[in-house]
């Protein structure tokens, strides 16, 4: 692995966060592009195969809305580990907790959130779980979302309509009590990405006939593109990915020591571009855009913000945070259109210490639009 560059201890200015935004669009009301209405698809098989010893049932927390909050950066609360997000064309998001496999619909206005489904077939133990969300990257025509879940028996990459029955797309996933990965991406090429852990053994990681400790590359019917579905080696549990105009990149925890933030290169392994130390760290989420990069940090309860240069590489005299202890345990981050950052909490999850109101799902709304409460 090369050398990388340690973060460095965060000095919190909030112009960074101002300048480093996507930057237009002062208007951040939401105005939907057009009726959000998932196609059918029919009735494929099941998820998965059922746990031979079913779970202790997980009562679902009751979504209210961010109106039920004075803080104008929450959107919607009262979740339960939220820990799949994507932004939907009409300036929408889709959340999923990773506990319940429940699907909701949040809203930029601060709308009361809507429960569209509950993905079935999901094994929680362990730190498993409904674990990432992407959309098809012809959502427009399909209405599909493609989602990364733990079954009894493995990992696997599942695609639905909302309210449909999910049919799996790539099954086999190696399956362990820690290191479940759950990143998932839909590229710019128009193939999924899925980052994956090594399951609790690490040695699989280098292992070229493993899926586990990876980032694969597949087609959207779950076929390798090229002769392996393997894109990337090497990688610990890999939680996040995100992608900009040049490069693909994963955050890659380690569970102890340092974390990663990788960049993803076919046929090598992951090659970091910065540690994170483990009290700063819990790498679970990431987005990149206009050469920043934000990272969603559940033990440093924080979104790590850094910026790239033209060659790629941090700079190490530009790095900051948000959020640093207001929220609780950090974890998905996505950026929309406008410019404004969304965020998870993720309370719930047997290691934070949840407000009544927790989970919570934050958008940072953009410089020039509406009041934000201090970073």
């Amino acid at each position: 692995m090369r050398p990388t560059r340690a973060l460095r201890a965060p000095r919190v200015v909030a112009a960074l966060l101002a300048g480093l935004l996507l930057t237009a669009c002062a208007d951040t009301g939401y105005e939907p592009a057009g009726p959000f209405r998932p196609l059918p698809e029919g009735a494929p098989p099941e998820v998965g195969p059922p746990p031979a010893t079913v779970p202790a049932p997980v009562d679902p927390a009751q979504p209210g809305s961010g109106e039920q909050e004075g803080d104008p950066n929450v959107v919607a609360s009262g979740l339960s580990v939220p820990t799949g997000l994507v932004v939907l064309p009409d300036g929408s998001a889709i959340v999923g907790e990773r506990d319940t496999g429940r699907l909701l619909q949040v809203f930029p206005d601060r709308s009361p959130a809507t429960e569209l489904m509950t993905v079935p077939g999901i094994d929680t133990s362990g730190d498993g779980g409904l674990l990432g969300l992407t959309l098809s990257p012809t959502f427009a025509e399909d209405g599909l979302l493609f989602a990364y879940i733990s079954t009894a028996t493995d990992n696997r990459v599942v695609r639905f309509p909302i309210g449909g029955t999910p049919n799996p797309v790539f099954t086999g996933i190696p399956r362990g009590e820690v290191g479940n990965g759950g990143g998932l991406l839909t590229g710019a090429d128009g193939h999924l990405y899925v980052g994956t852990g090594h399951a609790g053994n690490p040695a699989l990681a280098a292992d070229p006939a493993s899926l586990a400790g990876k980032v694969l590359r597949i087609d959207v019917f779950g076929r390798p593109v090229g002769g392996s579905p393997v894109f990337s080696r090497g990688h610990r549990d890999v939680t996040a990915l995100c992608q900009d105009e040049e490069r693909i990149y994963a955050t890659d925890e380690a569970g102890q020591g340092p974390d990663e933030f990788d960049v993803v290169t076919e046929g090598g392994d992951g090659a970091p571009l910065l540690d994170v130390p483990a009290e700063e760290g819990g790498l679970g989420g990431c987005a990149v855009a206009n050469g920043t990069v934000f990272l969603g940090a559940l033990d440093g309860r924080r979104v790590h913000v850094f910026t790239l240069d033209e060659s790629g590489a941090p700079l190490e005299d530009v790095s900051d945070e948000v959020l640093g202890g207001s929220y609780g345990r950090l974890r998905s981050v996505a950026l929309d259109a406008q410019g404004a950052l969304w965020v998870t909490t993720s309370n719930r999850d047997g290691i934070g210490t949840p407000a009544e109101d927790d989970d919570k799902v934050l958008r940072i709304r953009p410089p020039g639009g509406q009041p934000q409460s201090p970073l």
